[in-house]
């Protein structure tokens, strides 16, 4: 373990360069992980926003002797680290000898793109070569390869991330997934590849930026996607589980397998490929007798027509002529291939029936048929057999003690609550079965109580399954205007959103009220700063995905405590295996879903030491249901009150002090 002087002095140099103050809770958390770093003993830190958490990781990972794997959820984050905070912390670092400060961003081959799909184009089912597709589609993807250019020329990334801007189909024209590469030794333009580029720079770096996904495809799917590392440290964990179960979710619908089966017709001798698109037309049958949501048992037609996609996959992936050593790459037999291997083990997995995942039917949309969806029951396992006894993990979130303890996120991620190392007690060796973790609460630089208040309308009716009622809407309309607009609602559902919206807007017509799905979020999110007059609803994306420090946010509106639907596949079979094993599968599933996105989505509030506001939930039952203090001990520890009087005066004494006259619109 480096000694603490010189992990202060750099942590000081870092902090300094990026114009900061020496804050305690940082230095305690880098202490911290400097230390389970060198010991090998997990760690759960709680760091509240404005600790600066990002340092207090950053720093002790690269004083590390081995190799460090940073996770993040979002793209935000890894941004701010790979173009902000890694960079400033390398020049802080220059002239301490023996520090390693290289690193190196990774993520999953389809995030590059691809110069042999952009060169040399890729067949159609019919073996026609598809150069460019034709009308705005067309003049995107031109716009895309003239970029991919411009990157090779320039040693660019080539990441999506840098590209114009662009949909998902868009930027399937000039990329590949990993079963679709031809790989490096084979393609011709394997010397320049992005994605060997990338890893290349990872195996020379101390320190690997990466997200979740690629984090659990590598360490939990057993798939080789990040050079060897001794440790990892996870940033916005509380999402890890999330982002872990969508990594290990698969999906089939019959369209998919009748296309693989047709790419794979001029490949293929023989009548194995026919044979599968019969198998597709099976599936649909099978899938249009089904109705949407989860199996408990699946039906005796679609089991049969899923083994026989199963089989009829096998088939057509063995009838694939084996490539010659001298043989030219063909992009497109090894596209096709890679698609029917995609159906193979998703169909696999699928028919299997194991008691380890969950399968359901998803409604079908104007622009989606209906999918077979297949997910894990629960992640906890794999990630204690897989990461947490091979590597030494620490994560980090503003959110991570719910219920006020870390026992849920911790069981959650596969360390068991027995095993936690208490501060004055020795610890204990990690084990095959035994894996000891320390939490930690750095704490927040905020003073939430008197900063913030927390309101609980406990005089409204509780939420029923009609939507917003008279009551709520009367309730948003007042606390809005009381805080002349900056207001941020976070809402169960787009409908819910949309009702308060159109109320504020009937009722309230000199405000800007905007809701989500109307512009794309960070035009919406320009707006809602631009103008402190302004409400801004929306669902889920908010609740997580927006930072507005300052007065254009005074008012967090949670129409409801935000439990997971009813019929939510995986989470009512999550909630009933809890059942079934003897626990409670409310509390430890739907209580601690809610308590999470009510902390992420309270947390949208106070973002600097100034700022000062309410959050109101208009919920009752968070005041007067037996789940509700574990809810409240999960979220900052503001000023409570369920006075709606006494939070009209103080919003109306927060916008006059914050404010210009309201803008009347003529």
């Amino acid at each position: 373990m480096p000694e603490t002087p010189d992990l202060r002095e750099v942590l000081g140099a870092a902090v300094g360069a990026l114009g900061g103050t020496e804050r305690p809770g940082q230095v305690q958390m880098a202490e911290a992980v400097a230390g389970a770093l060198a010991g090998g003993e997990h760690l759960l830190v709680q760091a509240g926003t404005g600790t600066g958490k990002s340092l207090g990781y950053l720093v002790p990972s690269l004083l590390h002797d081995e190799r460090v794997v940073v996770a993040t959820a979002t793209l935000a984050l890894q941004h701010q680290l790979v173009e902000r905070d890694l960079p400033r912390l390398v020049e802080a670092v220059k002239d301490v000898p023996g520090v390693d400060a290289s690193y190196a961003v990774l993520k999953g081959r389809s995030n590059y793109a691809c110069l042999h799909r952009v060169r040399a184009g890729v067949p159609d089912e019919q073996g026609a070569l598809v150069e460019v597709p034709q009308g705005s589609l067309g003049a995107k993807v031109l716009e895309l390869r003239a970029w991919v250019e411009e990157e090779a020329e320039n040693g660019g990334s080539g990441e999506r991330d840098g590209a114009p801007r662009h949909t998902d189909r868009e930027w399937r024209q000039v990329s590949v997934t990993h079963r679709e590469c031809l790989g490096a030794a084979k393609c011709p333009f394997g010397q320049e590849c992005f994605a060997e580029l990338a890893r290349e720079k990872a195996h020379r770096s101390h320190l690997i930026v990466t997200n979740h996904s690629l984090l659990a495809i590598d360490a939990i799917e057993g798939v080789p996607m990040i050079p060897d590392y001794d440790a990892v440290v996870i940033d916005e964990a509380h999402e890890l589980v999330n982002r872990v179960t969508q990594a290990a979710t698969d999906e089939l619908w019959a369209a998919e397998v009748d296309r693989a089966a047709r790419r794979s017709v001029r490949h293929v001798e023989g009548d194995q490929a026919l044979d599968l698109a019969e198998a597709s037309d099976m599936l649909k049958i099978a899938i249009d007798e089904c109705r949407p949501g989860r199996f408990e048992t699946v039906p005796e037609q679609l089991a049969e027509a899923l083994a026989r996609v199963r089989d009829t996959a096998r088939a057509v992936v063995s009838a694939y002529p084996k490539e010659g050593g001298d043989s030219e790459p063909d992009a497109g037999r090894q596209q096709a291939k890679g698609a029917v291997q995609e159906v193979f083990a998703t169909a696999e997995r699928m028919a299997s029936g194991s008691d380890h995942d969950v399968l359901w039917l998803t409604e079908g949309t104007e622009r989606m048929p209906p999918r077979l969806c297949v997910a894990p029951l629960e992640v906890a396992g794999p990630m204690r057999q897989k990461l947490m006894t091979d590597k030494t993990v620490v994560l980090t979130s503003a959110t991570l003690m719910l219920g006020g303890d870390f026992a849920s996120v911790a069981s959650s991620v596969g360390l068991k609550p027995a095993e936690r190392h208490l501060p004055g007690h020795e610890p204990v060796d990690r084990t095959e079965t035994v894996l000891p973790w320390a939490g930690l609460d750095v704490g927040s630089p905020f003073d939430y109580g008197q900063q913030a208040i927390l309101y609980v309308a406990r005089h409204l009716p509780p939420p029923g399954r009609d939507g917003l009622v008279a009551a709520q809407l009367d309730e948003i309309v007042d606390l809005v205007d009381a805080a002349q607009g900056r207001t941020l609602g976070l809402f169960s559902s787009r409908r819910a959103a949309e009702t308060a919206a159109e109320a504020v807007r009937t009722r309230l017509p000199h405000l800007t009220t905007l809701a989500q799905g109307e512009a794309q979020l960070p035009e919406l999110a320009r707006q809602f700063v631009d103008d402190p007059h302004t409400c801004l609803f929306g669902t889920l994306s908010l609740w997580q995905g927006i930072d507005v420090p300052g007065e254009t946010c005074q008012l967090v509106l949670i129409d409801r405590v935000p439990f997971p639907r009813p019929d939510d596949p995986l989470m009512s079979a999550r909630q009933r295996a809890v059942d079934r094993a003897g626990g409670n599968g409310f509390m430890q599933v739907a209580a601690t879903h809610a308590a999470l996105l009510m902390a992420q989505g309270a947390g949208r509030l106070i973002r600097t030491t100034t700022d000062r506001g309410v959050v109101a939930v208009l919920d009752p039952r968070l005041a007067t249901a037996r789940y509700g203090s574990f809810l409240k001990a999960s979220l900052p520890p503001m000023w409570t009150t369920t006075d709606p009087a006494l939070v009209r005066k103080a919003l109306a004494r927060l916008a006059e002090a914050a404010a210009s006259p309201v803008r009347v619109s003529g």
